[in-house]
């Protein structure tokens, strides 16, 4: 699709992070990514971000990558919108972003390029550069080291026509208002904080009712009855899952730095749906912890 069809699709609906797929020596496991694709598609996401955040983008090689985004866009044809994660040093930025347009990906999200710190200047040289190299769409991602701000967005609106979204894991109220106001409908607005059902009434609130839902990986159903709560205004609905899951869960998630992909492949594997291991230097939970997740699912009574 189009960089405007592809912000008319993920301006509504659920968005989440399928988790990449390895086996018990940690490589890239196509079969099971491939079948993870098959289960969750038809619960109706409107997009997929293969090879995002909670898909380890930051743990992958150069070669395993287009495999990676080849397998998803093959498997979701017709089915649901496939967005690449890109990210790292913006040459290897833009060859991933090239990559996903060669395997058909209908468009890219840019991650943050790591550990260097960077002004607002080197910050939209690296979005625009990663823009031109492409026709499909891109996403950017206020997060971690790559902080825009209002002013920096609008310019790069005005230079990139493909620049078509904009998605917050700051959580920084004052800034993500500051930027829908300035920006109104130019962009389409993603809530992009860890576990984002917890800040999905208040984003709502700021003109930002999509989110990406990492749990989605392993309780497709109670994430998608979620984000329907959020649709609908439903705050009983709301603050029965908060209280009986997602509360206890970010307990869980947050005894260790980098828990917030564990605990979603550990999930996955609760579930009967086995992603393998995390990749170094993220760790796996620990059998206790492990246990209290699976109570918790269990509570749910459906996923």
């Amino acid at each position: 699709m189009d960089p405007q069809q592809l912000k008319s699709t993920i301006s509504s609906g659920l968005l989440s992070f399928p988790l990449t797929d390895f086996d018990a020596n940690g490589d890239f496991h196509e079969a099971g990514y491939r079948a993870r694709l098959d289960w969750l598609a038809p619960y109706g996401p409107s997009a997929l971000f293969a090879a995002g955040g909670t898909g380890e983008f930051f743990s992958l090689t150069g070669d395993e990558y287009p495999q990676i985004i080849k397998a998803a866009v093959e498997g979701c044809r017709g089915k649901v919108a496939i967005i690449a994660g890109a990210g790292g040093p913006t040459r290897f930025a833009i060859q991933c972003a090239q990559a996903a347009e060669k395997a058909g990906a209908d468009g890219v999200l840019l991650l943050p390029h790591y550990l260097t710190e960077a002004g607002q200047e080197g910050l939209a040289a690296h979005v625009e550069q990663v823009c031109n190299s492409v026709s499909i769409g891109v996403i950017v991602y206020n997060r971690g080291v790559s902080h825009f701000t209002p002013q920096t967005l609008e310019a790069l609106a005005q230079r990139c026509t493909n620049l078509i979204g904009f998605k917050d894991g700051l959580g920084n109220i004052e800034l993500m208002s500051a930027i829908h106001l300035r920006l109104g409908d130019r962009f389409s607005y993603l809530g992009g904080l860890p576990t984002a059902e917890v800040y999905a009434a208040a984003y709502k609130a700021l003109g930002t009712p999509v989110y990406s839902s990492a749990v989605f990986n392993f309780i497709p159903a109670t994430a998608m009855q979620f984000y329907q709560a959020v649709a609908d205004d439903d705050m009983q609905t709301q603050h029965r899952l908060l209280r009986d899951f997602f509360m206890p869960y970010l307990e869980i998630r947050d005894r260790m730095p980098g828990y917030a992909v564990s605990i979603v492949k550990a999930g996955a594997k609760i579930v009967g749906h086995d992603a393998g291991p995390v990749r170094a230097p993220l760790s796996d939970l620990k059998p206790n912890e492990i246990d209290d997740l699976q109570a918790l699912i269990v509570k749910l009574g459906t996923q």
